[in-house]
């Protein structure tokens, strides 16, 4: 019997060898599948099949293939202003003989950068909010590996996305004379974060909805059971780091769920106070002020989670005002609220 049951020293040695191959392999998984968690595009189910086209929404719109600087296709959609909305659109005024061209140059433009989830179908309605209520020109942009777009996504390709997307308008004879405006939620803010602080001079104003400072920091709350290999981490995503290089100048609308089951709270209000700190002090008359910080505004909403913040009442209202105070005229700015 001694013979066919192992010793208590071999067994405990190939239990520690077992327990050592099983963490190796979950290490190696957390590693090298962080994509899969951190960029779910295939879900909910059909995600990369069933995508929705404006037109199901009634809205006019343009599909925009822009090609990345690593030869991904990215499938997106235009929805450039028209003078003429009918009863579907807040009027705006207009000289008599302004082309659909200039018409297009004088509103804002609105990129769009969606949560991880999904793809940019789910998010028509509230392009629409931004077309018909507040008469910006949108580009809602489909990051590789999502919906219809080729690739597989990742920190870096997102990255080059999210360039390619602004590298457009900012080269577009009728695009490049809009003032761009930023509108990103939870990891959607992450990718306005970096580009506008790449872009400091090209970007007018960010709204970002529920976002994190950075993915390591988020990955115990949101995956409990990876906390402790949040160090493997290899996509960062600091915004907490990048907001310093965006010009205190430009204005930034910070919209936060109190009851985001995903992104706690604290990381909103964290990126909060790093925006308040990039204030650019000025003394006048030997008082020192600081500068740009009254050009940033944030928002906390009681009843909001991860991906209802956009339904609570004033949600929508403050963008309206935000949008309407950075340029237009006194009826423009009324019309909008």
């Amino acid at each position: 019997m001694s013979g066919f049951f192992p010793s208590l020293e071999s067994f405990a040695k190939g239990t520690l060898a077992t327990a050592a191959t099983l963490s190796t392999v979950g290490v190696g998984l957390v590693y090298y599948g962080q994509n899969y968690l951190i960029y779910p595009s295939a879900f909910p189910p059909g995600s990369r099949t069933d995508v929705a086209v404006p037109s199901d929404f009634e809205l006019p719109y343009e599909n925009l293939e822009l090609k990345t600087s690593d030869d991904i296709s990215l499938r997106c959609y235009l929805l450039p202003q028209k003078k003429d909305l009918g009863h579907a659109g807040y009027p705006v005024d207009t000289t008599p003989n302004m082309t659909e061209d200039e018409f297009i140059a004088s509103r804002p433009t609105v990129i769009m950068f969606h949560g991880n989830g999904g793809n940019l179908g789910h998010r028509i309605p509230l392009a629409g909010i931004f077309y018909k209520r507040m008469r910006c020109n949108v580009l809602m942009v489909s990051y590789r590996g999502y919906g219809h777009s080729e690739g597989s996504p990742s920190e870096k390709g997102l990255r080059i996305d999210a360039q390619t997307a602004l590298d457009y308008l900012t080269t577009h004879p009728t695009f490049k004379q809009t003032p761009i405006i930023l509108y990103g939620q939870s990891i959607g803010g992450a990718v306005a974060i970096d580009l506008a602080s790449s872009n400091p001079i090209k970007i007018e104003a960010l709204v970002l909805e529920n976002t994190f400072t950075s993915l390591p920091a988020l990955v115990p709350h949101a995956l409990p059971v990876l906390g402790p290999f949040s160090f493997l981490c290899h996509q960062k995503w600091t915004s907490i780091d990048k907001i310093p290089s965006i010009p205190a100048t430009t204005p930034i609308l910070m919209l936060s769920g109190m009851r985001d089951e995903i992104v706690p709270k604290e990381h909103m209000r964290a990126l909060w106070e790093a925006v308040a700190k990039r204030g650019e002090k000025k003394k006048v008359n030997g008082t020192e002020y600081k500068v740009g910080l009254e050009r940033a505004r944030f928002m906390e909403f009681e009843y909001g989670g991860h991906n209802d913040t956009c339904t609570q009442p004033g949600y929508w209202s403050s963008i309206a005002e935000f949008i309407a105070s950075l340029r237009g005229t006194p009826e423009e700015k009324k019309a909008a609220l």
